[in-house]
This record gives structure tokens, C-alpha cells and sequence, in this order.
């Protein structure tokens, strides 16, 4: 059991950090310091004592990134019930059913989705309160609720603290780490949503752990740009930073690469945390043009230039990304190997990390400085350990499992779900495929779900091959699926790069064939793509960035 209680950390930052800037809503110059977060804090748990919400309750909370949002979701801990974060992204019906099956007693809603909600859908429910300056939008105590509105709210929290409010004042709930704190669910989708118990230990783990790693200290700047309600982002973005005194931009718009580009300048953070996508795209649409001229291909040729020319590449990229940053952890999604060799080539200071949901989600990390290509970390000193479920771990693949402090208490509501997730000895199987070294590196080859065993008894991992071919010319994203034995490949392809040089589009199919040649030159006979076939729209993807693959299985 981690030492320090989970809730108590955010009980001592708040007191010592009283008077430093916390949390900043991006192009809204809307700050909040860590006091004014304490006293909003204190103002929901108001709130939640008015609606009879008691320890262990659950409490919803879906909307787009914002402090409120934060506010909410540290208050419902730190009171002593259950946070349900539902992603935005998921559709009514969908989030209906999380907060259905979570058994949410309260919900914290952004208007804009509580105007697509039915409340008639969701009867457990005792009131909703919007997260524009939380007044309660929706009750079911007849004609006069509890706290009908913030200026309510604000004569009730005058009442109970006559001589304002101080960091003494700062007294959280005495729950043990043992308890679930949050439960994050990993789908909304009927029979596919499973409730992740995380306890505050979970939780604990990876805050504590965070701050052995040195890479980020109290009242430096972080920003804030993948979705709040997902494990990574929630741990990393926020619950991080916010236990150790730094402060946070939350970006709250959709992350294009021109707006994070103009963010990166403007706030220049400590620390960046990101997925594959973001690097991937720079790297294909600003650096590979470059390197791909004719005279810098010779210039790479030449001993010595070709250093001082990735020196130059490193420096600029840098310097785009804010040039005031320790390094870049990335994580969330396999990334993309070419990408990887670039930029480990170039001596970018970024780093592959290892996680999972199940995991709150840390699990393995090395610093740059330690980073090895192709792994994703070391296995978490002291708190976690790893085995491969293989004859030989270091040489044959095999399923990744782990246990530890960070790993979930199971999942809620579900007995068969939660013992199919472990071992008989009480190991996490992860559904990753993979091999460690002789220092508990973890190197992933696949997830199991998508691994295709061909006709003669190969295993044959379809992420590895996208990663080839993602990198061919017109190529925007690509999906491998095995059709009646033979493997397929589906392209959307990059049709700004197929304009800009005057590629018709019924081309395409000529360029693509020419594409599947070069490819099949690169793997294996057992591998060959038989064809490729042009698909019309993006692919939808989870909030991670990651294809969901599953949608895409009977092409």
C-alpha cells in the first residue's frame, strides 16, 4: 500500500501553494489560484451535503476541458464519493447508459450536453448542475430544490465560514486508500462498457511515483490538450501537476496542430504530454518535406553535415513546441517507428511511456536520457512488476501482465469481466503482446484481439505493417484486416498532399498498387498485403487517437 493518502496530498498542496496560479482556461484569461480552487472545492462540497450525497456515492461529471470541470471532479474525491468522468465524445445513449449503470446519484453536465440528454432516461439521478458556475439546471425535489443557484450557493458558504475562508480551512474526508476513488469506464457502448475501479491508491501510485521522475516542479506551466476524462490525460495533465504546486493551461479546443503550435509559444511549458498523433503529424507534414529536397538528401549523405543539419532539425522542432520543456512523454498508442528513429536520430528529448485504464495508467517509463528505441520503459520501480506469458519473455512474444499498486480493484458491476482479467495467480493481463530485456523493458509487438495468424502458422502483427505503410507516399492513415484468408490493407489517403502536386484522384488506385509493391518489399512472404483498397473517410477513432479497429473487422 502506497504511503500517502491520495485525498491528503491535495489537502497539503492547496495549504502550501495557497497563493500560486493552478489552473487557466486557454484564451479566456480565466485564472484560478490554488486557494480560489480550495475554496471552490469547498463550495461543492456544500453542495453535495445539501443533495444528501454521502461517502461512496457516485457522482457523474461529462463536458469539454475546462477548470470546472477539474473543480468538479476534485471536489466529488476529495468529499469522499466516487467521480464517473464520461468523455464528451460518447454519444446519449451512451452516456445515458454510463450513468445508469455507474449508479450516479448527481450529474455535472456542460449545457451544451445536457441540451442532447433525457432525463427521463436517467431516473437515479437526483439533480444535474451545470459546469457554467454550477447552478442546478435540473432537480427532482419538486418545486424548490436544495441549492437552486450559485448566488444560493454563495450566502450558504458566507454562512458556514464567517471569517472567510483560509488554508485552515482546507479539511478533506479521512478515506483510505482502499476505497475506490473514481471509476473510469472504457466504452460507453452497451455491452462493451466496463467500469474501472480505480481505489485511491491506484490513484496514489502514479502521483507519487510521478515525483521521483523529477520533470516537473511546483509553479511551472503545463498545457493541457487530450481529453480530461481519459486515465493518461486525467493523471499526467492534471492530478500531477496539481498535487505538485504547478500550474495548468487547459486548451479546451480541438488540438489541431496550428493552435497547439500558437499555445506551445505562448505558454511555454515544463513538460509536455502527448500521443503519437501529434509528433506523427509534424514530423510527416513539416519535417519529411524538408528532408525529402533533393539537395538535403545529398547533404545527409555527408559526414559531419548531416550532424550539424540534424542539430538544426532538433533545435527548430524544439523551439516550435515552446523550447522551454524537459522532455516529451508520449503514450496512449504504438507510435509510429519511423517517427521514433527520427526523432531518437535527431537526440529529441521525448520519451515512450506504458500504460493502461486498468493501471490509473502508469506502468512502465524511462527518462529520455534512458530511452532505449522500440521499448516503452522500464516496469515502475518498487510499485509494479511485469512477465510475459512466453517459454523465453526476452525472445519470444508473448501477453504483457503486470501487478502492482497501480492496478485496478476490477471492474464495476461486472464479477465475469473482473476475474477474466487476471490470472489465476493474480496477475493483469494487459491484451498487449510483447517481450521485456534483462532490465524489465517492456517492447510491444500487438495486442492480441488484432494479432492474424496466417495459413502456415505465423503470427503476423497488423500495427507493424500500418507503420511501414503510413509512411509511403499519399498515405494518410491505413487499417490491415485479413479477407478470406488474404491481407488487406485500407487507405485513406492524404488527398493535401495528392492536390498539391496535381495527382488526379482516379489515379489513386495506380498510386496505391505502386505503394503495395514497395510496401511487400518490406516485409515478410508471409506478410504480403494482396491489396489495397482506397477508403473514403478518416477512421473512427477513440479519444486516444487510436482506430477502433473493431468497426473495421468485416470489410
Amino acid at each position: 500500500m502506497i504511503t500517502e493518502n491520495f485525498i491528503k496530498i491535495y489537502e497539503r498542496s492547496f495549504r502550501d501553494n495557497w497563493n500560486l496560479p493552478a489552473l487557466t482556461d486557454y484564451g479566456k484569461n480565466t485564472s484560478i489560484t490554488f486557494g480560489l480552487l480550495a475554496r471552490k472545492i469547498a463550495e461543492i462540497h456544500i453542495l453535495l451535503e445539501e443533495y444528501q450525497v454521502g461517502r461512496g456515492d457516485k457522482v457523474a461529471l461529462v463536458g469539454k476541458d475546462c477548470t470546472a470541470w477539474c473543480i468538479a471532479h476534485l471536489a466529488v474525491m476529495t468529499y469522499g464519493a466516487i467521480v464517473v468522468p464520461i468523455l464528451q465524445d460518447f454519444n446519449p445513449n451512451d452516456i445515458h447508459h454510463i450513468i445508469n449503470h455507474s449508479d450516479s446519484c448527481l450529474l455535472f453536465v456542460s449545457d451544451k450536453i445536457w441540451d442532447i440528454l433525457e432525463e427521463e432516461k436517467i431516473v437515479a439521478v437526483r439533480a444535474v448542475f451545470s459546469l457554467s458556475e454550477f447552478r442546478c439546471i435540473y432537480h427532482r425535489y419538486g418545486e424548490s430544490a436544495p441549492v437552486p443557484g450559485a448566488d444560493d450557493l454563495e450566502r450558504k458558504f458566507a454562512s458556514r465560514y464567517p471569517k472567510g475562508f483560509s488554508p485552515d480551512d482546507v479539511i478533506y474526508a479521512d478515506i483510505d486508500n482502499s476505497e475506490v476513488a473514481l471509476i473510469n469506464y472504457t466504452s460507453g457502448t452497451t455491452g462493451f462498457s466496463k467500469g474501472v475501479m480505480l481505489t485511491g491508491n491506484n490513484l496514489a501510485g502514479n502521483v507519487t511515483y510521478a515525483r521521483r521522475l523529477d520533470v516537473i516542479f511546483r509553479g511551472e506551466r503545463m498545457l493541457c490538450f487530450l481529453p480530461l476524462a481519459h486515465a493518461y490525460s486525467c493523471a499526467f495533465n492534471y492530478l500531477v501537476p496539481v498535487a505538485f504546486g504547478a500550474h495548468v493551461f487547459i486548451l479546451g479546443k480541438l488540438p489541431t496542430p496550428k493552435i497547439l503550435l500558437k499555445a506551445f509559444e505562448e505558454i511555454k511549458p515544463h513538460l509536455i504530454i502527448s500521443v503519437p498523433l501529434i509528433l506523427e503529424k509534424i514530423y510527416k507534414k513539416t519535417i519529411l518535406p524538408q528532408l525529402s529536397k533533393r539537395t538535403m538528401r545529398l547533404a545527409l549523405n555527408i559526414p559531419l553535415l548531416d550532424t550539424r543539419i540534424y542539430a538544426q532539425v532538433c533545435k527548430k522542432l524544439v523551439n516550435a513546441l515552446g523550447g522551454n520543456f524537459r522532455e516529451v512523454i508520449v503514450g496512449g498508442a504504438p507510435m509510429n517507428q519511423e517517427v521514433t528513429d527520427f526523432l531518437y536520430k535527431i537526440k529529441f528529448p521525448f520519451t515512450i511511456g506504458y500504460g493502461m485504464t486498468e493501471c490509473a495508467p502508469l506502468v512502465s517509463y524511462d527518462n529520455h536520457n534512458d530511452y532505449v528505441p522500440g521499448s516503452c520503459g522500464r516496469v515502475l520501480h518498487d510499485i509494479m512488476d511485469v512477465r510475459i506469458d512466453s517459454p523465453d519473455p526476452y525472445n519470444i512474444v508473448g501477453e504483457i501482465q503486470v501487478k502492482g499498486e497501480n492496478v485496478m480493484q476490477g471492474y464495476y458491476k461486472n464479477e465475469d469481466a473482473s476475474a477474466n482479467a487476471f490470472t489465476s495467480d493474480g496477475w493483469l493481463r494487459t491484451g498487449d503482446l510483447g517481450t521485456i530485456d534483462d532490465k524489465k523493458r517492456i517492447y510491444i509487438r500487438g495486442r492480441s484481439k488484432t494479432l492474424i495468424l496466417s495459413s502456415n502458422g505465423q503470427n503476423i502483427y497488423p500495427e507493424e505493417i500500418e507503420s511501414k505503410l503510413n509512411n509511403l507516399p499519399f498515405v494518410m492513415e491505413s487499417l490491415v484486416v485479413e479477407k478470406n484468408g488474404k491481407l488487406i490493407a485500407l487507405v485513406y489517403p492524404d488527398y493535401d498532399a495528392v492536390d498539391g502536386v496535381g495527382i488526379r484522384h482516379e489515379d489513386l488506385p495506380a498510386v496505391m498498387e505502386q505503394n503495395r509493391q514497395e510496401l511487400n518489399k518490406l516485409l515478410a512472404p508471409y506478410e504480403s498485403i494482396t491489396s489495397i483498397c482506397l477508403y473514403p473517410t478518416e477512421f473512427e477513432k477513440t479519444p486516444k487517437k487510436s482506430i477502433k479497429r473493431y468497426l473495421y473487422s468485416n470489410y
